[in-house]
């Protein structure tokens, strides 16, 4: 945190550029990992992190830090995935088998097999949940962000996070335990 307000600091005063390609290098593949569970579509996703950044970018000079800066960053967003949401008026999600997703480096292929199955089971189990259950697990492990954060974010209690966090949690764990095969 306080390499943060550092950085915040060096990117309201001057050593700007410095600054914020520090924070895009830090925080960049977080988000992107954030914008990919909740959209499914990685180009998507994509745009979704460069937005979040422009905008940053344009906070130069005035960008006050009142918390941590990735949960800054994470509710910025959540806040753009929502939107690109609602903007495509749809409620059904996207397979990941659709996007390009470049394969771990792995040595063996069967290393690539087993963790491109185990993938695809986790992402097929997280279709099934509800967006607003999915987005509080995405938030809480990914983001790393405190549920009183996420409450705020989808303007809910905090009661309401934690058990959208746990029904999510267990459904998780429901489906892919139903889907081991003996």
């Amino acid at each position: 945190m306080l390499e943060d307000k550092l950085l915040i600091w060096k990117f309201n005063r001057g050593s700007s550029k410095d600054a914020f390609c520090q924070i895009y290098e830090k925080y960049r593949d977080d988000l992107l990992r954030i914008a990919v569970g909740l959209l499914n579509q990685t180009a998507t996703a994509e745009d979704v992190v460069q937005e979040v950044f422009t905008d940053f970018v344009s906070l130069v000079g005035d960008f006050k830090l009142t918390g941590h800066l990735k949960g800054y960053l994470a509710v910025c967003t959540a806040n753009k995935a929502r939107n690109v949401i609602r903007s495509q008026n749809r409620q059904r999600i996207i397979s990941l088998d659709d996007c390009e997703i470049d394969p771990p480096d792995y040595k063996r292929p069967e290393q690539w097999i087993i963790s491109n199955e185990q993938f695809n089971r986790l992402t097929n189990a997280f279709n099934q949940l509800p967006y607003e259950q999915k987005e509080a697990v995405i938030l809480h492990v990914q983001g790393d962000m405190k549920f009183r954060a996420i409450a705020k974010l989808q303007d809910v209690s905090i009661k309401t996070v934690q058990s959208r966090y746990q029904y999510g949690i267990t459904k998780l764990r429901s489906i892919l335990n139903n889907e081991v095969q003996i």
